[in-house]
């Protein structure tokens, strides 16, 4: 299938979700992902999450971020170029929720991309290969483009990937690993699992 007909079908399977059932997938993502070899990194890039999508619930992986007292990255949506601006997040930030719902930044300490380390990619569903389904604007892949070429592009999903996405294109950036609630998938061979919750696809 292609990432329209792919994009219709995972926003209604994430929508179908009962608040208790995203909870509790949202947990379970943080804790894979606590078991990772991901945690000596500087800068990680996390998005907020958009209530009215039923996104995953990323206010668990934010909580360890502070925890381990790493640099956290936000950001800015521009509809009108279709980018983002990044912001380090601090005591002093204030979120505001914009008119299509995403929790942002008003505005900040400006970072350049090229300082991030770790980015955690939202998305809709991935396939085997890696690549993603996310909202079809291409925020994220024109984001990953200006990001220095070894980030580690970690996607965090509700759902198995499928087989494949039949409209892949030149501009997609393939994920590193993605994290299910029951298990983390590796894609990049530089990669290797170190734990017999992670399995290779």
């Amino acid at each position: 299938m292609n990432k329209s007909e792919l994009r219709q079908i995972y926003k209604a399977k994430r929508l179908a979700l009962s608040s208790n059932e995203r909870d509790e997938m949202s947990l379970a993502i943080a804790n894979r992902l606590i078991d990772l070899s991901i945690w000596d990194k500087k800068f990680y890039h996390l998005f907020l999450t958009i209530e009215r999508l039923k996104e995953i619930d990323t206010s668990y992986i934010l909580h360890a971020l502070m925890g381990k007292d790493k640099h956290i990255l936000i950001s800015k949506t521009h509809f009108e170029t279709n980018v983002l601006t990044h912001y380090l997040l601090t005591d002093d930030t204030k979120i505001s929720i914009n008119k299509w719902g995403i929790p942002e930044p008003e505005d900040g300490i400006d970072i350049d991309v090229k300082k991030i380390d770790v980015v955690f990619v939202p998305l809709l569903v991935a396939d085997k290969a890696g690549h993603r389904v996310g909202y079809g604007k291409g925020f994220y892949d024109q984001f990953l483009a200006e990001c220095k070429s070894d980030v580690l592009k970690i996607g965090l999903s509700f759902f198995e990937p499928i087989d494949f996405i039949s409209d892949i294109s030149k501009n997609d950036f393939p994920l590193d690993m993605l994290v299910l609630p029951e298990k983390v998938i590796f894609f990049n061979n530089n990669i290797s699992p170190e734990d017999s919750s992670i399995s290779p696809i």
